[in-house]
């Protein structure tokens, strides 16, 4: 027994055709309407040619002329607003390889016809279908696998490493690959590390005060802890105005043993407090040279006198108007900037002293990688000389 055809109105053809102009998947769309793609297919073919087979009267009954022209200009701003989203995501595409090109169109394929895609991308549909349905070798394998990894530890350095660190972290979770080869992938999937800016150096040296020798004579390697500590002062700019931090560090490891945020420049408020601190985390056993540069604030009397109680300590200042005595400090002040402080927006003095915690505590002194320090961080070699120390 034959299966009866089924017959559909004129008005349902037409309302179907329609609605297929603003879908992008017609087989979703005729399994919704309970029909054969195939059959919409072809209702949409003889809508577009006018043929009567479908839409009897050669199409001149469906629509008047004001509403095909309705229509048609309905249907060109729908194809002109999926090229506007497409080009809105697709963005830096454009100036990429035609593999770049083709990642974009395969993880956008559920969101934008892939037609249309290939068209603004100026590629063919079957070279894009080609390369889906390639095998991939062995070395795309593995390079799709650096790719996770790279972009998993650049987020977390808070996209501040390059790659000669990424470098160093993928090769301690034993993952061997070269520095050029993580460059080369890095510049594929466009992850830039923060770029240094230019650091103002603002010391207050106009003063009276005497001058201590300049001790340190730039030897920033003591070879052990507790030997050099450097100090400086910076300036933190808030909308409620600025915050002052004065860091110590230790250049047996490069680490921050003491740091004071305040609200003024007095001596009390800045350098006497983040000695203190410095002081109690790393107690002073040895020969100890402090630098800094020429300040008021290290220069009075009151800082002066705080040193002078301890004669472990040998006070230690720059040359005048020579920032590279003293390049320790300003260093780590240039790394923080631009790391940290130029990254956010400042609402208040409260918001700018947690995020400075938060750097100095848990990033910079336990997890960043130093180049000076053979890539650990300042606490890994901290513990590295220790260990040595005892050995010996």
């Amino acid at each position: 027994m034959s299966r009866e055809r089924k017959a559909y109105p004129k008005e349902f053809k037409v309302m179907s055709v329609e609605l297929s102009n603003t879908r992008s998947d017609l087989g979703a769309l005729a399994k919704e309407l309970d029909i054969k793609p195939s059959l919409l297919y072809r209702w949409r073919k003889e809508f577009t040619n006018k043929q009567s087979s479908s839409f009897p009267g050669n199409g001149k009954v469906i629509l008047s002329a004001v509403e095909q022209e309705l229509a048609q200009l309905k249907k060109e701003l729908r194809e002109t607003q999926m090229e506007r989203d497409i080009l809105k995501k697709a963005g830096r595409h454009f100036l990429q390889e035609r593999q770049q090109i083709f990642g974009f169109i395969k993880n956008h394929r559920s969101i934008f016809p892939v037609g249309k895609m290939c068209y603004l991308f100026k590629v063919s549909r079957c070279g894009f279908y080609t390369w889906l349905n390639r095998v991939l070798s062995t070395r795309a394998i593995e390079n799709e696998m650096l790719e996770l990894e790279i972009r998993s530890a650049f987020l977390k350095s808070k996209k501040i490493y390059g790659s000669p660190r990424i470098t160093i972290e993928l090769n301690k979770k034993q993952i061997k690959v070269s520095r050029p080869r993580v460059g080369r992938i890095m510049r594929k999937i466009n992850l830039r590390s923060i770029v240094k800016k230019k650091f103002k150096i603002t010391t207050d040296s106009s003063h009276k005060f005497p001058i201590p020798e300049n001790k340190l004579d730039r030897d920033f390697k003591p070879g052990n802890l507790g030997a050099v500590w450097v100090s400086d002062i910076t300036y933190i700019k808030t909308k409620q105005g600025w915050l002052y931090l004065t860091t110590v560090i230790d250049l047996g490891d490069r680490k921050v043993i003491g740091w004071a945020l305040s609200t003024t420049m007095k001596a009390a408020d800045t350098v006497m407090p983040a000695f203190k601190m410095a002081k109690k985390n790393r107690p002073i056993v040895q020969q100890l040279i402090f630098h800094s540069d020429r300040g008021v604030q290290y220069a009075c009397n009151e800082f002066r006198l705080l040193l002078e109680k301890n004669p472990l300590i040998t006070r230690s200042m720059s040359r005048k108007g020579n920032c590279w005595d003293n390049a320790v400090a300003e260093s780590f002040f240039k790394t923080l900037k631009t790391e940290c402080v130029y990254q956010n927006r400042f609402v208040n003095k409260e918001q700018a002293a947690m995020v400075v915690f938060e750097y100095i505590e848990t990033w910079y002194n336990r997890r960043r990688l130093h180049s000076a320090l053979d890539y650990m961080s300042p606490e890994e070699f901290g513990q590295k000389i220790n260990k040595q120390n005892i050995a010996a």
